[in-house]
């Protein structure tokens, strides 16, 4: 049996045999494309609103201190909050979203959305006592962040923070993960 997924041939052994490579940005956004990525949702709470965005472009980089790095697409209103030169916002949250949280995710990656009150009416959440900013349940885990470094690269804002605080942890549950453009299933 055998079967084709984008440039890869799947042979009667199931391992895949490399397709013609792509040159130029065309090949960069197809390897970017089989990038496996958690789904974190992150809040702000600016004073005037609040604001939050789906990432997938978030890791963990150092233990002692905690630090994490978020990156974001520099014209978004996110980056444009944190890079403000007036009272840039520097604390916010980040949700590790769980596998049954991708309406959830939909939701915060659709363009043109509302504030985050509206978007999170219907879950239960909770603020974040240093951030001040939305925090889901039902994640894997929330995360209490401050901005310690912007970082301009290429098309978007990399933001490394230091960890806070941890409002809660769950024990069990699946990650959600985007890869090649859309939410894989949830195994659970």
């Amino acid at each position: 049996m055998t079967a084709s997924v984008a440039g890869m041939d799947a042979g009667a052994d199931g391992l895949g045999a490399m397709g013609a490579g792509a040159e130029g940005p065309e090949g960069w956004d197809a390897a970017r494309g089989v990038w496996a990525g958690a789904v974190t949702l992150v809040t702000v709470a600016d004073g005037r609103d609040d604001i939050g965005a789906t990432v997938s472009a978030f890791c963990p980089v150092s233990a002692e201190p905690p630090l994490v790095l978020v990156s974001l697409m520099s014209g978004s209103y996110p980056a444009e909050l944190f890079s403000r030169p007036d009272e840039p916002v520097t604390r916010f949250a980040v949700t590790l979203l769980a596998a049954g949280q991708r309406v959830l995710a939909g939701r915060f990656a659709a363009s043109g959305r509302p504030g985050a009150r509206l978007m999170l009416d219907d879950v239960p959440h909770r603020r974040g006592p240093v951030s001040g900013a939305l925090i889901p349940e039902d994640g894997l885990a929330a995360l209490e962040c401050s901005a310690e470094r912007l970082v301009t690269a290429g098309d978007h804002l990399v933001v490394v923070a230091g960890v806070t605080g941890v409002p809660y942890l769950t024990a069990v549950g699946e990650p959600l993960i985007r890869f090649r453009g859309r939410y894989l299933p949830a195994r659970l």
